[in-house]
């Protein structure tokens, strides 16, 4: 160690001597330097006077460090762990040097996992990302400023990012960062401008985008371990990051223009180390003609008086350049509760409010209950426009929300409670590479339910469950590729773009595990902990998958035999669905009953008057929205080789006349899209045109997608008609996919 680092060590002993043999080996763990085991016989060293314990010292460094390296090379046995180590220290030094080992000293802590696990395990955690042409792993981003101007007339952002830097290893002379589509004008290290020779955008890769190279970095910065890189540039007509839609295209002869950079598409916006692994705050100032939201807290508007104003924010909570959401149109806002307000269009606003108010404070307080204190401030939503290609983004401070939300009824607000959730998981605690999603989008399931469980009761925590898992059955059928995209953890090191892995499968597979979980492990009493001790200690950082099964497996030490029979290689590496948990069916069996009632009556009943004679609209009087969907559902998978509703299509015209009012007329988008797959699951022709119109008012890929696959799947030539027609309402996301998905 350098001379500018001081160390002073308490030392707790309760073992007079160490055996050398490999079973007795002593094991690391977060907390404090000391040595002890059950016989609590404890003798303590402190002073250092004697030259005696200036031995001891020596020593138990000497330990200490031969168990950091044997733990950083994962060279450990199942019986290493027999006598616990637990290490206590307080360093005196450079800054730097400090924030250095006590990183080391939080990534330290591995457990031997069961072999399957062992097996999968990459060389070092959290894995590396190989969606990224960054060097990430040789820098620390302190801070990020944007400097940013929307221009609606030529449809491009132009501007600057800074980034504050600090260099792990003095002698590192390059920065490499990931770019998209974009026109790098300038580049500065420390004010000073990097000539053209020191710099290098290589030729595009696909999907990854292009590597920017900025070279002899030395030259500009001398030997600063921190320092400035600022780079000027402007977005182009290819960029995938943003959709600009002219004011034609909206309902408030207004333009506008939204982000979506989840998952790599944060470097067709501006030039940065894009992956979940880095983290860092934010201040934007962002010039628009019209209204700006952003991704943190609003601090100034100044207007420039030339029809411009700048508006500034600022995130002071470290997020991955993922989560960066921005949005610029004729949007104005409400209250929705005492720390959240509703953008939209002023024609939603009404809508927006009436939907939302009085349940996203609930939301908060449950979720706070269950992790620990929302840390963000605000809580705001963004209902963006038509074409907006997800059910929400989780942009930190205001998520980013479809209209299909909008439902009259309340009954799709779930959606806010799993962006809410966001706010710890995915946020706060963040994948550290797509290989690795479900560490996102499974827990934020998870904490949606638990928080629409807290409010509504279990029942309904099962039942979303239950609609859930229906979801996933659905969404690996419709694969083109089950055997490589329905497996929970990824394999993306071939460059494949990340977007073409995101289905159903983290979410809901990745709910089941941790549901199955909590169900083996003893209930929530017992998980509870668990859930505040995994976010408090990787709170502001992202890991992979087998940092969250060391802590599990370190935390439930009591219970390791339970984990140990847990199907690891199903549930983590096995393509398909995932063993079934039991749940709650109290708001499910009115449902099952009466589908059942249905496919019997179908079989037997020749006219639409006798099935009319036996079903009426009060069957589901009583039913919401979600337990309509779930019938629809039910429905549509009781399909079997003996059965096919095409083969009975006086009781498929039964079904929507009977129930009509409130399953056809309905204004919930779920219920909507579940009546066209039943319509064309039963092959009747005369709603196909009825989808293909469906689907150009409608955006998010929920609905896009699968909407596309069923029409293909019974007009092909309609199919391709419509989405050659629509695909420029599209996000470029969505169109990318659909056209995928269309083979086109």
């Amino acid at each position: 160690m350098s001379s500018s680092l001081s160390l002073s060590f308490s030392l707790s002993f309760t073992r007079t001597k160490l055996s050398h043999s490999r079973n007795s080996m002593p094991r690391m763990s977060e907390s404090n330097f000391s040595i002890n085991d059950n016989n609590h016989q404890n003798m303590t060293y402190c002073a250092l006077s004697s030259n005696a314990n200036r031995g001891i010292l020596l020593v138990a460094v000497m330990v200490v460090l031969y168990y950091l390296r044997t733990y950083k090379k994962r060279k450990i046995e199942k019986n290493a762990m027999s006598l616990p180590l637990r290490t206590s220290f307080k360093l005196v030094s450079k800054n730097s040097i400090s924030k250095n080992i006590r990183s080391v000293r939080h990534s330290i802590k591995m457990v031997k996992l069961p072999d399957i696990l062992e097996q999968h395990r990459p060389a070092s955690s959290p894995e590396v990302d190989y969606s990224t042409f960054s060097n990430y792993h040789l820098f620390n981003v302190q801070n990020t400023t944007l400097d940013l101007n929307i221009n609606f007339k030529e449809s491009l952002i132009n501007g600057a990012i800074q980034l504050e830097l600090t260099r792990k290893d003095v002698k590192t002379n390059v920065v490499n960062l990931d770019t998209s589509f974009l026109t790098i004008h300038s580049i500065e290290l420390n004010n000073s401008t990097v000539v053209a020779e020191d710099f290098k955008l290589n030729a595009r890769i696909e999907p990854l985008g292009s590597k920017l190279e900025i070279s002899n970095i030395k030259k500009y910065i001398n030997k600063d371990t921190a320092f400035n890189l600022k780079l000027s540039f402007s977005t182009t007509k290819d960029c995938t990051a943003l959709q600009w839609l002219t004011k034609e295209q909206t309902n408030s002869d207004k333009p506008y223009v939204f982000s979506q950079l989840e998952a790599i598409h944060a470097r067709s916006l501006f030039p940065c180390f894009d992956t979940p692994s880095v983290k860092s705050t934010f201040v934007a100032n962002i010039t628009s003609e019209l209204p700006v939201v952003f991704s943190g807290i609003e601090k100034n508007v100044t207007d420039n008086g030339n029809g411009t104003s700048t508006y500034s924010f600022q995130q002071q909570v470290p997020i991955p350049a993922y989560l960066v959401g921005i949005a610029s149109g004729n949007l104005v806002n409400a209250e929705i509760g005492p720390r959240s307000k509703v953008y939209c269009e002023p024609f939603r606003l009404d809508d927006c409010k009436w939907e939302f108010s009085g349940d996203v404070e609930k939301f908060i307080k449950a979720a706070e209950k269950i992790v620990f204190p929302y840390e963000w401030g605000s809580y705001d939503i963004l209902v963006n426009v038509n074409s907006y290609p997800y059910g929400g983004m989780e942009s930190p401070n205001m998520t980013f929300a479809t209209p299909t939300l909008i439902a009259y009824d309340k009954s799709n607000i779930d959606v806010i409670a799993h962006e809410l959730a966001h706010s710890w998981s995915g946020n706060l605690v963040t994948n550290c590479s797509w290989n690795h999603f479900w560490l996102n989008e499974g827990w934020t399931v998870y904490l949606e339910r638990r928080i629409t469980g807290a409010i509504h009761g279990e029942p309904t925590r099962h039942f979303s469950a239950i609609i859930g898992w229906n979801d996933l059955e659905n969404s690996i059928k419709a694969m083109a590729n089950p055997n490589r995209f329905s497996t929970l953890v990824q394999d993306l090191k071939d460059g494949t773009d990340p977007d073409e892995a995101f289905s159903s499968v983290p979410y809901e597979k990745g709910f089941n595990l941790l549901f199955h979980l909590e169900n083996v492990l003893g209930g929530t009493a017992e998980f509870d902990p668990f859930i505040k001790h995994y976010f408090t200690k990787y709170s502001r950082k992202s890991l992979d998958t087998y940092q969250f099964l060391d802590t599990l497996f370190d935390f439930f030490e009591h219970k390791r035999d339970v984990l140990e029979n847990v199907d690891w290689k199903t549930w983590l590496y096995t393509p398909g669905m995932p063993p079934k948990p039991h749940f709650i069916t109290t708001l499910a069996n009115d449902v099952y009953s009466l589908a059942n009632k249905w496919v019997e009556n179908a079989k037997a009943m020749k006219t639409e008057e006798e099935l009319k004679a036996i079903f009426s609209i009060k069957d589901v009087d009583n039913f919401n929205s979600n337990q309509l969907v779930l019938l629809v559902d039910t429905l549509v998978q009781s399909e079997t080789d003996d059965f096919k509703w095409s083969s009975y299509p006086v009781a498929s015209n039964a079904f929507l006349s009977v129930y009509h009012e409130k399953v056809v007329k309905t204004r919930n988008a779920e219920v909507v899209f579940r009546v066209f797959r039943f319509e064309i699951t039963a092959c009747m022709e005369e709603h196909y045109q009825e989808l293909a119109h469906w689907l150009a008012t409608v955006g998010r890929m929920k609905f896009v997608r699968p909407g596309y696959r069923l029409l293909n799947s019974v007009d092909r030539d309609l199919a391709v008609k419509t989405f050659e027609k629509l695909q420029n309402i599209y996000h470029p996301i969505c169109k990318a996919l659909v056209k995928q998905d269309l083979g086109l």
